[in-house]
Formats: C-alpha cells, structure tokens, sequence
C-alpha cells in the first residue's frame, strides 16, 4: 500500500508516519530529506538544489520530481512507500501520479490528519525544545522535570522562532490557501481518508490502522 499524509504544521503528520514505517517496514519519502541528502552528498542534483536554498528561492517543482522519481527507482513499491512533505499542491499531485504510473504503481491512500487551528497553535507556542540534545517537550502536555531544562542532559530548553504564534499562524494560513485543495483532489478519486489529529500518538495511530483495515 502506498501511502500520504497531509494536514496542517503541528497536525502530528511526523508522529505518525514514523509508527507507519515502522508498522509497515515501508520506505519513507520525505523531500525535504530527499534535499539535505542530495545536498550532503554534492549529487548533481543536490548542487542544483542547493544553487536555490542559498539565494533564498523554491526548488523548483521539476527538481523535486526529478529527487522523488530517482528515490522510487530504488523501491519496490508493490511493498509500499510512504509520502510525507509532497506534494503541496495540484500541479505536484498530478506530477507524483504520473510518476508512480510510470514505476507501474499508485498512489493507494491518502491520510489526511485534521485538527482545529486552536490546537495547532497550542502546539507550537507550548512546545519547547533542548539547545543541548534536541529533546522535545510541551509547557503543559510533555513538562520537563524541572522548568525550562532538559531531563536528559540539563541543558536549558528553548521556544524557536518557527514555534511563535504569528509564524504559525501564518503557516496555517499558507497551508489553507495552497494545500487544502488536494482534499478535494484526492477525494474525487476515492483515495482520501480523515483523521482527527487531536488525542495521544497512541489514539490516533489506532484510527488510522482502523480506516486502513476497512478500506482493504
């Protein structure tokens, strides 16, 4: 089963594709690591990326498919992929079908992780991260021990910009005005599945396997 998931920033899509990897044993595809490995790498394509991400523009869409299309040729996807990250839109949507057509595959099931703006805010703004290891924790969800330091190597905990309520927002706002209509896209073809992000990691995994059991 090849798989995607969309939804807004802080919906859980990270959470949740990691325990459908590991559930599945399924490749992850991910542009935005296709990118920082190709650029690691100096692959031709990675110098071509990077040419962008320096002066500050998007990589092109032809670019990305190019990342996705020399990915896939190293799967099987008769065993399954999982999409996270791509596509955004309409134009990068129809690109991945016609790629997935070409490796004799589909794109199966689309997993769209909903939740209200309230709680994707909370999330950001809540949220606080290690300078130290990088650990996670939440204000009121995932406390440290002691306030403002890290339980695993007790180095002080900081808020990023990236989790600031306007940055946020703003992100939601884009997501709404430029990924939204995939909804609409994949449910005419009878491939979208919702799913309510709030509640644990746990909850929500289990509604996802649920509504994958019925669709097979």
């Amino acid at each position: 089963m090849n798989l995607l998931l969309i939804g807004p920033p802080n919906a859980g899509k990270g959470t949740q594709a990691k325990k459908l990897i590991d559930h599945f044993q399924m490749p992850h595809v991910s542009t935005g690591d296709l990118l920082r490995d190709n650029i690691a790498r100096k692959t031709e394509l990675g110098i071509l990326a990077k040419s962008y991400v320096d002066s500050g523009g998007l990589v092109p869409d032809e670019l990305v498919i190019d990342l996705v299309d020399q990915a896939l040729s190293q799967y099987d996807l008769q065993k399954g992929v999982l999409f996270d990250g791509y596509p955004r839109n309409i134009a990068q949507a129809e690109n991945l079908d016609a790629l997935m057509a070409k490796h004799d595959a589909r794109l199966d099931t689309v997993i769209l992780m909903q939740a209200d703006d309230e709680v994707l805010i909370n999330r950001a703004t809540g949220r606080r991260v290690c300078s130290g290891c990088g650990a996670t924790y939440h204000v009121t969800g995932r406390p440290p021990k002691i306030s403002g330091f890290c339980d695993i190597c007790h180095e002080p905990l900081i808020h990023r910009r990236d989790d600031k309520e306007d940055v946020i927002s703003h992100r939601i706002d884009v997501y709404k005005q430029q990924t939204r209509p995939l909804v609409e896209y994949y449910s005419k073809t009878g491939r979208l599945l919702k799913v309510r992000g709030e509640g644990s990691a746990e909850e929500v995994f289990e509604k996802i396997m649920s509504l994958l059991g019925n669709k097979e």
